[in-house]
């Protein structure tokens, strides 16, 4: 799920008060005025969007790459004006050399992209217009397509399966990942209209809810699973695979469907030339399928609705030798369970989930296509975040190109909650530190500092990863702290209620927490989503009073962040105070907060927790007794300068000196200051990381989250 732009971001820092008024663009102020949507989050009554009945036939015969299809799509106009034209998405064009795209591509991702072969409209032939490369293509209509009405299209085409996977293609020679296969209308909505932004492999989608009946031909001996319900499995399975397969649906142990050992007899599918297996889902905004003769097959079940005692599906398809997959459907079952009936606490909506061996850690419809890892604990981490996907965007239809923070913010701090749940509060929120937080919060740079509210289309790199990921996900985290579960999840499920299955925009999900809150809280959404703030809080004065502390807080960075202040007595003893966002309400700059203390206070810390503070420096006052940092040399601290590698976890580690302190760098990610802490030992509290160096064996020993990892250095 990874050039610089020139781009203007509105920066909106103004001091909250409590009857704020967000900033709206006026396209969204104009469906406001055109009641398509309701200034208290509601749809208007107005509100419309269209709707596709898509049927796709798709043939692929490997090892060959063709892709081979025809579709027809009944398309209706529910808008009020009448269509004269369309936008066609062909998301393959990502794999055409003249295409536009964010990062670099190999000569094996690059293929001609989709080729239309025939299209027609109403039945009768046109010419398709050539889209030159682009995953776009405008099409004008021959006849308007007036409110209420439908167009019949039609499309035959074929494209190259690209030999490296990414999102989607070659998984290797004789497995394929379809994703974004087929061509599709775009969406056209009230406040954007036609969506025109062309997929350049960084930002997400943006889809219609569609019902789709899909066929897919492939040979004999290859297996096949996909979005929605497979209906003919009697007619592609042998009886006793299918038996199985069947007794799967109700079974709340893993049934192996299908083994190395049944792989090897080749046996399990109708022995005819080519079987079509066909699917069908509806009200769903995509279909993905993964084909393979080599993958073996796990499969059981989960009761999603306790009430009505409805299942799920967890089925899972890998290479047998990935040992962490023989858990993948266990970790669907939990996570099923858990999102169905924790956070967001709304019954699993499909009928099924499935996960196979893939390269991309990407979400699709009732389908995740995750990476095999060594360590189980990040095994099951993915397939928690990439199912966490169901809800946002596939059960709410957020513009991801717009909009990444309304579902990959969401996922992320579901993430968090399951998280903890699976590990402890300490173990998760350090996980949750190191891998969403500390590399943008200590780096308070031009990139870390752009207002999430910023399109996310217009962004790349690191700030389109923060203000997806990381920073909306602390927002959505700190407004559950300040609410309270109960108000919180009332909130939740009444902007989740009124919006799924549509289209919402942010100020959708702004107004409707408002709404069901009874309390205005624009000076909430304001402080984190349209400014250009950061994570800095200093304690600027500990004044005794005659009932304890006065404590003077600044807020340097300006977020809204919930705080714990620790406080250390004199006679030993410890407590920590917590206080959620609401003590920025009235003033975001500064904030007194008075403490009862019967005995003397000695030391006072503001600790963020997963808010991690920009500068540490100035968020204690008094006294600590705690062990101190020991002072290296910079000749000393040379010695653990250099590049390190573990077996164990796919990333390499950096460290160098600068300014008297030992600086690590995580591929990919921001350098840190550590702080040494004991004899060849190193610590970075913000991520929860300590770092323990054996100078004898070129070794380093990284423990974070309950894991403990170890580094060889680099010859």
């Amino acid at each position: 799920m990874n050039k610089i732009l020139s781009l203007v971001c509105l920066f909106i820092a103004v001091k909250a008060t409590a009857q704020q008024q967000l900033f709206m663009p006026q396209n969204v102020k104009k469906a406001y005025e055109n009641e398509t949507r309701s200034k208290d989050g509601k749809p208007g009554k107005k509100y419309w969007q269209n709707f596709g009945r898509y049927n796709i036939n798709v043939t692929t015969m490997p090892p060959a790459r063709a892709v081979k299809g025809t579709e027809t799509i009944s398309y209706i106009n529910n808008s009020p004006t009448p269509l004269t034209r369309l936008t066609i998405k062909l998301i393959v064009n990502i794999h055409n050399p003249g295409t536009a795209r964010q990062s670099n591509a190999s000569e094996d991702y690059l293929t001609t992209g989709i080729h239309i072969d025939k299209y027609t409209e109403n039945g009768t032939a046109k010419a398709f217009p050539d889209p030159h490369g682009s995953t776009n293509a405008g099409v004008r209509l021959t006849n308007p397509v007036a409110p209420g009405d439908s167009i019949q299209l039609s499309f035959d085409w074929h494209y190259d399966m690209s030999e490296e996977s990414g999102r989607e293609g070659m998984l290797d020679s004789t497995s394929f990942f379809l994703g974004y296969f087929y061509p599709r209308v775009a969406v056209m909505d009230d406040v954007n209209g036609w969506d025109r932004m062309n997929f350049t492999d960084a930002q997400e989608f943006y889809n219609d809810f569609n019902d789709y009946t899909v066929s897919v031909t492939v040979p004999k001996n290859f297996l096949v699973w996909g979005t929605g319900d497979l209906l003919n499995a009697g007619e592609v399975l042998q009886p006793s695979y299918l038996d199985k397969f069947n007794r799967s649906f109700t079974s709340d142990e893993v049934i192996n469907v299908v083994t190395q050992k049944d792989l090897d007899a080749k046996n399990i599918t109708t022995q005819n030339a080519t079987n079509t297996w066909k699917w069908k889902a509806s009200n769903v905004s995509d279909m993905a399928f993964c084909i393979s003769d080599h993958y073996v097959w796990d499969a059981a079940s989960v009761v999603v609705d306790k009430k009505t005692g409805r299942r799920a599906s967890c089925q899972s398809a890998f290479m047998d030798k990935a040992v962490n997959f023989h858990n993948q459907v266990k970790h669907i079952q939990h996570s099923l369970d858990w999102y169905s009936n924790n956070w967001p606490g709304v019954p699993y909506p499909f009928q099924k989930s499935t996960i196979i061996e893939g390269f991309a850690d990407m979400e699709y419809p009732m389908m995740a296509n995750d990476s095999r890892q060594e360590d189980d604990v990040i095994q099951r981490f993915i397939a928690e975040h990439e199912v966490g996907h169901s809800y946002f965007p596939f059960y709410m239809g957020i513009n991801e190109h717009r909009y990444g923070f309304m579902d990959e913010g969401w996922t992320t701090a579901f993430e968090n909650m399951i998280g903890v749940a699976d590990l402890g509060k300490e173990k998760a929120d350090n996980f949750f530190k190191q891998f969403r937080v500390t590399g943008w919060a200590t780096s308070p740079s031009d990139e870390t500092q752009i207002p999430i509210i910023t399109p996310v289309n217009i962004l790349s790199g690191q700030a389109m990863g923060h203000n997806e990921y990381g920073k909306p996900a602390l927002a959505y985290l700190a407004l559950k702290d300040m609410l309270g579960d109960d108000l919180f999840r009332k909130c939740l499920h009444g902007f989740m209620d009124r919006w799924h299955g549509k289209h919402p925009i942010p100020w959708d999900m702004f107004n409707s927490f408002t709404d069901f809150a009874g309390k205005d809280l624009s000076w909430f959404w304001n402080n984190w989503f349209f400014t250009p703030y950061y994570m800095d809080v200093s304690l600027d004065k500990a004044a005794q009073t005659k009932t304890g502390y006065a404590l003077t807080i600044k807020n340097i960075g300006g977020y809204a962040i919930p705080l714990n202040i620790v406080l250390e007595y004199a006679d030993g003893s410890t407590e920590t105070i917590h206080k959620t966002a609401a003590i920025w309400e009235k003033d975001q700059q500064q904030t007194t907060v008075d403490i009862t203390a019967t005995k003397k206070i000695t030391y006072i810390k503001l600790d963020g927790g997963i808010y991690v503070d920009a500068d540490e420096k100035n968020n204690s006052w008094g006294t600590s007794t705690k062990t101190k940092a020991v002072g290296l040399s910079d000749a000393e601290l040379d010695k653990y300068t250099g590049n390190y590698s573990s077996k164990q976890v796919p990333i390499k580690v950096s460290f160098t000196r600068e300014n008297g302190k030992l600086m690590a760098e995580p591929a990919g990610q921001d350098r840190v200051a550590l702080e040494n802490t004991a004899k060849d030992t190193f610590t970075h509290e913000a991520a929860g990381v300590v770092i323990v160096f054996d100078l004898t064996k070129n070794e380093m020993t990284l423990k974070q989250g309950g894991g403990t990892y170890v580094f060889t250095k680099d010859k």
